[in-house]
């Protein structure tokens, strides 16, 4: 009998893969005759979206810009996804599924895929820390709400300055 007749919950990954890769190393070949230390700047996101009934898609991005002085070294973008199949779970745990555990599965690739970019193309690997993405995501959370509370509009009356 399937699990999901019986409405246990189902947690299953389908797949991993880069989903998007670019690498940029626009002042090549003198950039690497600089001497000085490059200053690294990371961003990263965090998204899904619904595939099919029951299987999401998660991704990870992470965009590195290295610049050595006010020229860029190497611009890295990348973003790694993860297919999974999510089944009988309360709606209330979904967004902590999709963005804190899917997260913290596709991740560990990208880590590998971003490292292993940067050094083909002449840099030293750059590691990317680990990441919370529990923190992360509560972070978002109340950056939302306060985002919505500003947005509450305050009470017009036509006709009344404020």
């Amino acid at each position: 009998m399937s699990s999901t007749m019986n409405n246990e919950p189902v947690f299953s990954i389908q797949r991993t893969y880069l989903k998007d890769l670019s690498l940029e190393v626009p002042n090549a070949p003198q950039i690497f005759l600089e001497q000085q230390q490059p200053a690294v700047e990371i961003q990263l996101d965090v998204a899904s979206q619904s595939v099919a009934e029951g299987i999401y898609e998660a991704t990870v991005t992470v965009t590195i810009t290295t610049k050595i002085g006010d020229k860029v070294a190497f611009l890295v973008e990348a973003k790694e996804a993860g297919i999974f199949e999510i089944r009988n779970v309360p709606d209330e745990q979904m967004p902590l599924i999709l963005n804190v555990v899917c997260p913290n599965i596709v991740y560990p690739y990208l880590r590998a895929n971003v490292a292993d970019t940067i050094q083909r193309a002449g840099f030293p690997p750059i590691h990317l820390a680990e990441i919370n993405f529990e923190a992360l995501f509560q972070q978002r959370m109340q950056q939302m709400q306060q985002e919505q509370q500003a947005e509450q509009p305050s009470i017009y009356v036509p006709g009344r300055t404020q």
